[in-house]
């Protein structure tokens, strides 16, 4: 990932998050997020992790937006919006710019071939198989 490809990103992010969170009332207080970290912990939260990654999840990130959250608090309320919509942009701006789960599968340019088999080849290779 390029520093040109990721500044621009982030760019892009904060016009987006600054038209989603148009006022310092709109971004997440403390209690929220504190409250996220303790769901991420939650049995329902781990087993969907353990399926879908094949790990146990890591809420650590969580954690760190509660503390970072926190950090703000002497902050006026357009510096705390700036300072978490920029934390915030760098966040997504790194899981679009790198690789994600999402990144598993090849696109395909054309569809298979001989797919999906035909009927009359199925029944064809099971009979010769009993």
């Amino acid at each position: 990932m390029s520093s040109a490809e990721f500044q621009a990103a982030v760019r892009q992010e904060e016009d987006y998050l600054r038209k989603v969170h148009p006022t310092a009332d709109d971004i997440p207080g403390c209690m929220s997020l504190f409250d996220d970290y303790l769901l991420c912990n939650v049995l329902g939260a781990q087993v969907k992790s353990l399926y879908r990654h094949g790990r146990m999840s890591e809420c650590r990130d969580k954690m760190d937006d509660f503390k970072f959250c926190m950090s703000l608090k002497a902050m006026h309320p357009e510096q705390k919006r700036d300072a978490w919509i920029r934390r915030r942009a760098e966040w997504w701006a790194a899981r679009r710019v790198g690789r994600s789960s999402e990144n598993v599968w090849d696109v395909r340019s054309e569809p298979l071939q001989s797919w999906p088999p035909r009927l009359a080849q199925d029944l064809e290779n099971s009979a010769s198989i009993a």
